[in-house]
């Protein structure tokens, strides 16, 4: 399947778009060790060596950001969406269908926290499905300026809904396949995350799907973003949050080093 409306760089050039500030902090931190070194103390030789090794980490941390941004969003096939074949949730063919799933009619409800890059590949991949959009953005409780940026550069997908996480508008046992996508981690407090996946719990089929796509607070996530990583959820977290709404993990996939898939399912 093709890339939908994806252009090259377009991952990483967005991650420098909407999250600009720590770039202009990140080069001020630099200029600003630079000019000290040179004008303030340079005769210094303890200060001097302190503060290029300063310089030298906010520099490659930096770029270090920037190469595995631009791997995970820009060459990894996360928007190309292979890897939902290999989850075997939607079968793509009549002699796979072993749960009464059927791709081509299935109800397929696509997640987001206010940025939507994948509702309308998900609608290209499965043409013939029902796909219903959510968005529980709240500008009182989800306050990242980076979201707020990406909201005013992308339109929403047509007919996103928009909601609460308190309450999914669906009929119980009546969705086949729910997708989160790099956005439940946007849900701060642990009951009402717990609680969002119980009602996605109460509203698939008894066959039925929940993916989740998430960075872990893991090694790679912190070698990648440092500091940054305390965004993320461990595993352990997201496994107890998990446990909690009374859901299953079915399988598990590493999408990148930096990227990890949950099938879930009711128990």
């Amino acid at each position: 399947m093709e890339n939908l409306s994806r252009k090259p760089l377009q991952g990483v050039s967005n991650i420098v778009k909407f999250n600009w500030h720590f770039y202009v902090l990140a080069l001020a931190v630099i200029l600003g060790l630079v000019l000290v070194n040179q004008f303030v103390s340079p005769n210094t030789g303890l200060f001097n060596l302190l503060s290029w090794l300063a310089i030298s980490f906010v520099l490659a941390s930096t770029i270090i950001s920037l190469l595995a941004s631009f791997y995970i969003y820009d060459v990894s096939n996360l928007y190309q969406l292979y890897w939902i074949d290999l989850l075997e949730v939607l079968p793509q063919h009549p002699s796979q269908i072993t749960q009464k799933i059927d791709s081509k009619t299935a109800n397929i409800v696509n997640i987001n926290a206010g940025f939507d890059e994948t509702s309308a590949l998900i609608a290209h991949k499965y043409r013939e499905a029902n796909l219903q959009v959510f968005d529980f953005y709240n500008p009182q409780t989800h306050t990242e300026i980076s979201i707020e940026r990406a909201r005013k550069a992308y339109p929403p997908y047509p007919n996103t809904q928009l909601i609460s996480t308190k309450a999914l508008p669906l009929q119980n046992n009546t969705v086949d396949l729910f997708c989160n996508i790099l956005a439940a981690h946007e849900i701060r407090n642990t009951a009402e995350r717990i609680a969002f996946f119980e009602q996605q719990k109460q509203k698939i089929r008894a066959e039925g799907k929940i993916i989740v796509v998430e960075h872990l607070r893991d090694l790679p996530n912190f070698l990648a973003y440092q500091i940054g990583f305390l965004h993320f959820y461990s595993k352990k977290t997201w496994l107890q949050t998990f446990e909690s709404a009374g859901l299953e993990v079915c399988k598990e996939i590493k999408l990148t080093p930096f990227l990890s898939v949950f099938v879930l399912g009711k128990k």
